[in-house]
């Protein structure tokens, strides 16, 4: 009898077995400052007319394979031009799959700075696609335009992913310098704007001008992360290559029936948005004082980065759990990481509480 370890070496493909999974860790009964979620909830009348609406859901049926009314909601929020496609997906973590599916293949090649989203080389790699990292400045985590010229000529990608602002650095690349990437991309540049309600800049505008541009968001870091909605916007003819790698009825009932009402709120999201970066700026300044803490990068995200001293990131990690807050540690994820944490910009009483924390432990 064949045993599971034997049918999985000889049918898993080798890419795969060499993997690693995602690991998120738990967060239960932790005040919760690791995935760059928006803090606030929203008000009790508001939940109150989301419930009647879902009371009302057709779960029986299948959803609207085209969410419809939602693509409307999205277009009228977040500036999605009217001659741009726009594809849906559950989180940007699919869209990004869909493109290694339509994209993929073993001569093929994702290109990316680093560090940045994990997500870039994970699917290249389960998506048959080789993963080229060309690496970021140490100093201040901007662009190597040398570095980023002669990769695209040697390695001739399929994709470059550029994330802006970048996570896990916060910071926003130059514009004049990823429009120089645009114009040298043999391939499709997928700019990814997961961050944009912090960032106060985007590159959705010029899609319908730049055929080999894809701008990729979510809507998760508005507060909406547990609906996992990502969209990308393109070319209408990229739109109808990727719908055809798209699994029908990706996007369940209750997600488009919670964003669309979401969306109509779009003037309370901006303002939690508002908060969250005036917010930013006062706990990277108060960081930036606390004994121990080397580094503070400045942010565009709803984030902050920063390295503490030497030797100092596992345990100051572990003490934070241990006080009851939990923050990521990038500290062994990168060489160029090496003794940085990072913390999402949470609510005025969670950072004073991460701080007092920290303190404490550093």
């Amino acid at each position: 009898m064949t045993d599971a370890g034997s049918l999985i070496r000889r049918l898993v493909r080798p890419a795969v077995q060499e993997m690693q999974a995602y690991h998120v860790p738990p967060a239960s009964g932790l005040i919760k400052l690791d995935a760059m979620e928006n803090p606030y909830v929203w008000p009790e009348a508001l939940r109150g007319q989301w419930l009647e609406l879902l009371r009302d859901a057709a779960i029986n049926r299948y959803p609207d394979p085209q969410a419809t009314e939602l693509k409307a909601g999205l277009r009228r929020t977040q500036g999605v031009p009217e001659a741009a496609g726009l594809l849906l997906g559950n989180g940007s973590d699919e869209l990004i799959q869909l493109l290694g599916m339509a994209l993929g293949g073993e001569q093929r090649t994702v290109l990316s700075p680093g560090p940045s989203f994990a997500m870039y080389r994970l699917i290249a790699g389960f998506t048959g696609m080789g993963f080229v990292e060309v690496p970021l400045q140490a100093e201040d985590f901007s662009l190597d335009m040398p570095a980023m010229r002669e990769a695209i000529n040697r390695h001739q990608p399929a994709i470059i992913y550029l994330a802006y602002p970048n996570n896990p650095t916060g910071n926003a690349f130059d514009r004049g310098q990823i429009e120089e990437i645009l114009d040298l991309a043999p391939g499709v540049v997928v700019v990814d704007e997961a961050y944009h309600a912090f960032c106060g800049e985007s590159f959705i505008d010029q899609v319908p001008g730049r055929p080999q541009l894809l701008v990729m968001r979510t809507l998760s870091k508005m507060g909406l992360a547990g609906l996992r909605l990502g969209f990308l916007v393109a070319n209408p003819q990229w739109i109808d290559e990727l719908e055809k790698c798209r699994l029908p009825y990706n996007i369940n009932v209750l997600t488009q029936l919670s964003v669309t009402f979401a969306l109509n709120q779009d003037s309370l999201l901006r303002e939690q948005s508002r908060q969250i970066r005036d917010d930013r700026e006062g706990l990277a300044a108060a960081l930036a004082q606390v004994p121990g803490v080397a580094r503070v990068w400045p942010s565009r995200a709803n984030f902050l980065t920063f390295r503490t001293v030497g030797g100092a990131a596992a345990k100051t990690h572990l003490g934070l759990r241990e006080s009851g807050v939990l923050i990521k540690r990038l500290d062994g994820s990168h060489p160029m990481l090496r003794d940085c944490l990072r913390v999402t910009v949470g609510t005025p009483q969670e950072n004073a509480a991460f701080l007092q924390a920290l303190g404490r432990v550093l």
